[in-house]
């Protein structure tokens, strides 16, 4: 029997506080094989190896050349800014690359381009990788239309305080959950800031309220308020290893797929 060969794995922002993390965890993976860590251009990183302590002994160099880098890769693992993705989704397609992308706060036209990219290459887009918040997600849908217009929706996070956009994408993907369980849309219903005489609170929306501060990896709870009881669905994340490990597990998953976009309902059989 001939053994699979490592899937060859690059990792965006390598030096950031979820790029380490994922650099860790594919060094001591036996399923993947990191080929190539990625920074920006002139940071203080390039050069060094990636890794950190006894999972630093490699021969992998943090470099800014994306080309080389997913030349080199069956998969990029990408958690970093809007215009950096989007940046690497242009040479991933260049070097038919497959992408698994944690990047949140997207604009409509940033995704619509991911879309295009798609085309060509398969996408496994997700803003929250984690096995826990996806089966969150599912629960929220199912909660939502068994619960219907009879209780209120309102969704609290909290992250730490580098966080650049709000609400958070999992907040809003626990909102579109929301929305699908009621048949309604998120666009349509949602309440993202309450301030002065805002009179009663509507039927039937779907409020958020966004806390920031410290440095709390990231929380969530989904509030259903009805009379005389509340059913709150929370996640709390006590640590980045475990959207590492679903980002991973995402990556093994879409290498050698046909070209589209993924989710990780499909990683985990939802789909």
């Amino acid at each position: 029997m001939v053994a699979l060969q490592p899937v060859r794995v690059a990792v965006a922002g390598a030096g950031g506080r979820m790029g380490q993390v994922l650099v860790d965890l594919v060094l001591q993976s036996a399923q993947l094989q990191l080929s190539a860590a990625l920074e920006q251009a002139g940071s203080p990183l390039l050069g060094q190896n990636a890794g950190r302590g006894m999972a630093a002994n490699n021969n992998i160099a943090i470099s800014a050349n994306i080309a080389q880098a997913v030349g080199a890769s069956d998969v990029l693992i990408d958690f970093t800014r809007p215009q950096g993705t989007l940046e690497h989704a242009r040479h991933c397609i260049e070097h038919n690359c497959a992408m698994v992308i944690g990047t949140t706060g997207f604009s409509e036209d940033d995704l619509r381009f991911l879309r295009q990219c798609a085309q060509s290459i398969p996408m496994l887009i997700a803003s929250n990788m984690s096995i826990g918040v996806t089966v969150l997600k599912h629960l929220v849908e199912a909660a939502a239309r068994r619960l219907g217009n009879d209780y209120d929706i309102e969704i609290v996070e909290i992250h730490h305080k580098h966080k650049v956009d709000a609400p958070s994408g999992t907040a809003l993907l626990l909102g579109e959950a929301a929305a699908a369980g009621l048949g309604v849309s998120l666009k349509e219903k949602a309440v993202y800031a309450r301030e002065g005489i805002t009179g009663e609170r509507q039927p039937g929306a779907i409020g958020f309220a966004v806390l920031r501060g410290g440095d709390v990896v990231g929380e969530h709870t989904v509030m259903f308020c009805g009379e005389g009881e509340r059913i709150e669905l929370s996640h709390r994340a006590g640590s980045r290893r475990n959207f590492a490990s679903g980002a991973l597990r995402a990556a093994a998953f879409i290498a050698g797929k046909k070209s589209g976009i993924y989710t990780m309902d499909d990683v985990l059989g939802f789909a």
